[in-house]
């Protein structure tokens, strides 16, 4: 692995989602490519729980297909968008609170296919 793949900018938060090849923002992508899904393995899962919080209610978000450190980035990103704390725990990104409905909208709107799991 070259030292530029390991340094390529993967997602910028003035611009969102960069491409891999001319590494600019896909909006402006010079190589048309353009990713035929975000998450290749399935659908990203929103679900809530509450079992082994205190009766506190968590919104779960499994399934997304991104390193480390750009799962951290849409944590905080959602973190934000939702007013309220959360963590990235094994892949796992976490909301405190019912925040399922607005979760699935915004990752929707991002290119992810997200969908409701559970009751």
């Amino acid at each position: 692995m070259s030292r530029r793949d390991r340094e390529r900018m993967v997602y910028s938060s003035e611009h969102g989602r960069v491409c891999p090849r001319c590494e600019r923002p896909q909006a402006s992508c010079a190589c048309k490519q353009r990713p035929t899904s975000q998450s290749p393995v399935g659908p990203v899962r929103v679900r809530l729980e509450k079992k082994g919080r205190r009766g506190k209610t968590v919104t779960t978000i499994h399934g997304l297909a991104l390193a480390s450190d750009a799962l951290a980035s849409l944590g905080a990103d959602l973190k934000r968008r939702c007013g309220t704390g959360g963590a990235v725990k094994d892949g796992v990104i976490e909301i405190q609170g019912d925040h399922a409905a607005l979760v699935v909208d915004w990752l929707n709107e991002r290119g992810h296919r997200a969908k409701r799991a559970g009751g």
